[in-house]
């Protein structure tokens, strides 16, 4: 009976260094997924541009498309960013007004880098009242990122690069722009919420 402890206590070790090491994987996925959720959700603080007739951008990202667009029956012009997973995900008012509309319409979930998801995808549409004309930006979900909250209502008054929601986990953010207003940045440009310039008032 005593001549199989050593093959006993052999076997046991290797059963618990097997568990000790499990634990160690386990604890050390859940210390990362931690420490990319923190990540994910960082809010860093941003300079807000002084020039009053500056319009900057509602998030971080990549510039996808520059191109004509009508709201409503209105000529402009609309700017599409899409954000990477490792973008910062808070949104920003692109310029000083009054929250006049917020139409959230729910959809589908294609990739944000599709053209189509500006259209078919689940978002909320805000309509932004300034002293200089009207802009329209919208918080698009994405493929991952199926869940868009705004922290703004209907009325509201919020200044230029304010924060006023999230896209979580990969997404893409739109911006309306009436045609007179100066644009300037181009597809492939990188900007940052709330300190970016997109554009300029005439």
């Amino acid at each position: 009976m005593f001549a199989a402890a050593p093959v006993f206590l052999g076997a046991l070790a290797l059963v618990l260094g097997r568990q000790v090491l499990l634990w160690q994987l386990a604890g050390g996925v859940f210390i990362f997924l931690a420490a990319f959720i923190l990540y994910f959700f960082r809010d860093p603080s941003r300079v807000i541009p002084s020039d009053p007739a500056a319009i900057v951008s509602p998030a971080d990202g990549r510039v996808l498309v520059v191109t004509d667009e009508s709201v409503d029956g209105r000529a402009g012009r609309r700017i599409s960013i899409f954000l990477a997973i490792w973008n910062v995900h808070v949104n920003r008012s692109p310029f000083a007004g009054r929250i006049s509309r917020i139409d959230y319409r729910p959809g589908r979930f294609h990739m944000a880098m599709k053209s189509e998801a500006s259209v078919e995808n689940e978002q909320n549409v805000i309509y932004l009242q300034t002293g200089r004309g009207e802009i329209v930006f919208k918080q698009i979900a994405g493929m991952i990122a199926r869940r868009v909250v705004l922290w703004k209502k209907s009325g509201e008054e919020v200044a230029r690069g304010e924060r006023i929601g999230i896209v979580r986990f990969g997404s893409r953010m739109d911006i309306w722009l009436p045609r007179d207003v100066q644009i300037i940045v181009k597809p492939g440009d990188s900007v940052a919420g709330g300190s970016s310039v997109l554009a300029r008032w005439p």
